[in-house]
């Protein structure tokens, strides 16, 4: 029974709560310092499932393809995050649907704080943080090349502090629906991106991401404006109260304060679109450089076959002539 205890320790979600309801008790959790050592566990258990893409899918299909070292890195890179993003996205769209977040935006901020947590709701951050670092070792098993170190661990940096703070500042049913749109434009960005690599001329599933890319986008400003601007100052309990998770809301009756935190979310949003933008009119640039330097190349190889076709004379009526009319060919001399 101990090993038992503390097997559950590392597997399941602690600082379980039962809660009265008219049809009974619900069972419902909420965080503590033991999340720390659930996260470590299933740490592992996401260095594993990494391995195992890497060594059973991942390495097979660069075998084929024969790509350079640095297309092989990008590809390892997306065929990850591909498995990642789409399991996300299946599991994120479940909870929210069965907990009523899409089909009522008002839970976003009703009863604030959400302190306690459904059991699918926790479990699904805490793999969330385990899988975000457990990328922070990969980096040195995956052997990445120092030049992508950087960017890797600001990407990593940006999801643990954006779910980190969505989990410890109750704020869980915002960061879901957050975190479904930014995974959604993600799975298809590294799906666009493996499809390249296996064939270079097929690059439509680019303007699929730039679609569902400006879309989300949409969505994530106005679930902001409206979650932060709307919703979080009509809160009832508006008292400072750290000890029941209500940690801010009492600011965004501050209109200046509010206002502030719009503004910061439209710059960061604005920033985006413009790395966004800047990206699409480098692909674009460089695709029309590509078609018109082809388009030289044809344009060159048509002329030259017409200069070899005048060098070499014309043909009339199966018969090769000059340009002066005169067959090419030498005439033989009588013998006297």
């Amino acid at each position: 029974q101990v090993t038992a205890k503390t097997a559950f320790l590392f597997i399941l979600p602690q600082y379980n709560v039962s809660l009265p309801t008219a049809d009974g008790e619900l069972v419902q959790y909420h965080y503590g310092l033991k999340d720390l050592v659930t996260i470590l566990f299933y740490i592992f258990i996401a260095i594993i499932l990494h391995a195992v893409v890497q060594e059973y899918v991942l390495d097979k299909i660069n075998r084929r393809l024969h790509l350079s070292k640095v297309k092989h890195s990008k590809f390892n890179e997306s065929g990850q995050l591909v498995a990642f993003h789409l399991t996300s996205v299946i599991w994120c769209l479940y909870v929210v649907v069965t907990e009523g977040y899409i089909s009522n935006p008002r839970s976003l901020w009703e009863n604030y704080p959400h302190v306690y947590l459904p059991f699918q709701v926790k479990f699904f951050y805490l793999c969330q943080l385990a899988y975000w670092l457990h990328a922070l070792p990969e980096l040195y098993f995956q052997k990445v090349r120092k030049e992508e170190i950087p960017r890797q661990l600001r990407c990593i940096a940006l999801y643990l502090v954006h779910i980190a703070g969505a989990y410890l500042l109750n704020l869980t049913r915002l960061g879901l629906i957050l975190l479904l749109l930014q995974y959604l434009a993600e799975f298809f960005f590294h799906m666009a991106r493996l499809v390249y690599f296996t064939d270079e001329n097929n690059e439509k599933l680019f303007n699929v991401w730039a679609v569902v890319f400006v879309v989300t986008r949409l969505f994530t400003l106005t679930l902001y404006i409206l979650v932060i601007g709307f919703g979080l100052p009509r809160v009832e309990n508006q008292a400072l109260d750290p000890e029941r998770g209500n940690f801010f809301s009492f600011l965004f009756n501050n209109i200046l304060f509010r206002m502030s935190v719009l503004l910061l979310v439209c710059l960061f949003q604005a920033s985006v679109m413009w790395r966004f933008i800047h990206f699409q009119l480098r692909r674009w640039r460089e695709y029309w450089n590509e078609q018109s330097s082809r388009k030289r190349v044809a344009a060159g190889a048509k002329q030259q076959t017409k200069q070899l076709k005048r060098d070499s004379g014309y043909h009339e009526n199966g018969v090769v002539k000059a340009e002066n009319g005169t067959s090419p060919r030498t005439k033989k001399l009588k013998s006297p």
